[in-house]
């Protein structure tokens, strides 16, 4: 767990730097900065879209986890914790953008097959050379978007410990059903969202990212069964 412990303190570090950063930062940057910071989220996710193969996958994926999500209410039920949390750290009255910090630093750092194949390495091998490299990506990233979105990229740094941690801590169980497909189209489903993510900073288009969060998992039972599908045409 060296290397996952090693990528969440980075984060907190990282995070809490860029969150300092942020009270001396002119208010009037905030928007532009915002905003390129969802360009850049659209290049990153327009990137790992070109990782997945498998249209089909990617469109099921997409509808069943959206239908989840708005079946749970998933992002009604966020916006109502984040707004309490917002509360507390913005005694001002002002908008902390916890919301949007978690949810951008959470996809950014856990999207990826270097955090996935990084964990698998370190629960199969014991070998944490990705996720080290992994801790010196996030603990910048951390401190540039913490910078402008707040002290939800922090609380960001739970989510990949339990993300990384599971899957070190489950990797016997778990390697046989992430084959290279299935973190393929993983990357390339949370890198399309990742792009409703960017659109939402740049465009103000109010998609309900967290609505479609379960979408990232359904390659998982998707990919076999696509396999199972054509084995028997």
């Amino acid at each position: 767990m060296i290397g996952v412990i090693s990528d969440t303190a980075a984060i907190l570090l990282g995070g809490t730097i860029g969150f300092l950063a942020k009270k001396i930062i002119p208010a009037s940057w905030n928007d532009i900065i915002l905003k390129g910071l969802g360009l850049c989220s659209i290049y990153i996710g327009i990137s790992g879209t070109l990782d997945g193969d498998n249209t089909l996958i990617l469109i099921m994926a997409i509808v069943f986890g959206a239908m989840i999500g708005e079946g749970f209410r998933i992002e009604q039920r966020f916006n109502g914790f984040a707004e309490r949390v917002e509360r507390k750290f913005d005694s001002r009255g002002g908008k902390s953008n916890f919301a949007q910090g978690f949810i951008t630093s959470s996809l950014m750092m856990c999207v990826g097959a270097l955090s996935i194949v990084g964990s698998l390495n370190a629960g199969l091998k014991g070998d944490n050379t990705l996720l080290f490299t992994k801790t010196a990506m996030d603990g910048v990233g951390a401190m540039m978007f913490a910078a402008s979105l707040g002290v939800g990229v922090i609380f960001s740094s739970i989510t990949v410990f339990i993300f990384e941690g599971a899957i070190v801590m489950l990797a016997g169980v778990v390697a046989p059903a992430l084959t290279g497909d299935v973190i393929n189209m993983m990357t390339c489903v949370g890198s399309l969202i990742i792009i409703a993510m960017g659109l939402n900073l740049v465009a103000d288009t109010k998609l309900k990212i967290m609505n479609y969060m379960p979408a990232v998992f359904l390659p998982i039972p998707f990919c076999p069964l696509y396999d199972w599908i054509l084995g028997l045409m």
